[in-house]
């Protein structure tokens, strides 16, 4: 009895062990097999979906990669001296206005300078060698001190005045704009013209008659040359433009007005024919020189 108790105890463990054996089996490989499947199922989602994450991240840094390449260079250039600009104007009006007019109006006189050179080469005779180009700087610093001292701060102070007193409208097409557009070509332009004329001959030396003489020969041809572009300009002026920038729209219309007034004060003869009438003596020069040549 006790051999056969033993014996169903040994048969009893051995059953046990047996039975977790083949538990352990079974359970440990699926498991295993399901944690497989699912590590595998992740790396597969990883290989294929990652890559097209990171491209369209990388199409998306290109795209915009490529939109601020072409929002930079002169564009941006551009964008930030008007943001500066801007920004300079709010903060130091009278002084902006002044800088910038310098700038244009000494830029004025020296395409006046060039033109006139131009217009002397044309005229030369062809075998003649074209004069060097010689830059007379006090002349466009003359200019330069004009829209710097005088031009800037007058028509900053005038438009301040003719504001208050007429005030800007909505509508650019009204009666207050046309009143404007006669007070300021038909009061202050003939003045400030004048002034002009006394500004700039006194800073190239010439005296009171000097000036009073030239005013004499072309103050009329002036004034209306001066309402052949002014009045449409004005207009616009007035119509359109912010007060604040209209300072500015009148420096880009004063660049060419400026090369007028260029070549007609600093004709030497008085008159429009002054760089003709040089041209005609460098032409009756080289007559006598061919002759003298001859006679020879």
């Amino acid at each position: 009895m006790l051999r056969l108790s033993n014996y169903l105890f040994i048969l009893l463990h051995l059953h046990r062990a047996t039975t977790r054996t083949t538990n352990a089996f079974n359970y440990t490989p699926a498991n295993q097999i399901r944690r497989v499947g699912v590590k595998s199922s992740i790396r597969r989602v990883d290989t294929y979906a990652l890559p097209f994450v990171f491209q369209r991240k990388q199409q998306k840094q290109r795209i915009e990669t490529r939109a601020l390449s072409m929002d930079a260079g002169l564009s941006e250039v551009f964008v930030n001296a008007w943001s500066s600009y801007n920004v300079a104007l709010e903060e130091q009006p009278l002084l902006t206005k002044s800088i910038t007019a310098g700038v244009i109006l000494g830029a004025a006189d020296l395409a006046g300078q060039a033109l006139e050179r131009a217009l002397a080469n044309n005229g030369e005779n062809a075998q003649t060698p074209s004069s060097p180009a010689v830059v007379d700087l006090a002349r466009v610093g003359r200019f330069a001190i004009f829209g710097l001292v005088l031009q800037a701060p007058w028509n900053h102070f005038y438009y301040q005045i003719l504001d208050s007193a007429l005030p800007p409208t909505v509508d650019p097409f009204t009666s207050t704009t046309g009143i404007k557009v006669l007070i300021d070509q038909f009061i202050q332009a003939p003045i400030f013209t004048i002034i002009i004329f006394y500004f700039l001959g006194l800073l190239e030396g010439k005296t009171m008659e000097m000036v009073y003489d030239q005013l004499d020969k072309d103050y009329k041809d002036t004034m209306l040359a001066n309402w052949k572009l002014w009045v449409p300009a004005t207009a616009v002026n007035i119509a359109f433009c912010p007060p604040v920038l209209r300072v500015l729209f009148l420096n880009c219309v004063f660049f060419f007005w400026s090369i007028f007034l260029s070549l007609k004060l600093n004709n030497s003869d008085g008159d429009d024919d002054g760089v003709a009438v040089a041209i005609e003596g460098v032409v009756k020069e080289q007559e006598q020189q061919q002759l003298m040549t001859e006679n020879k």
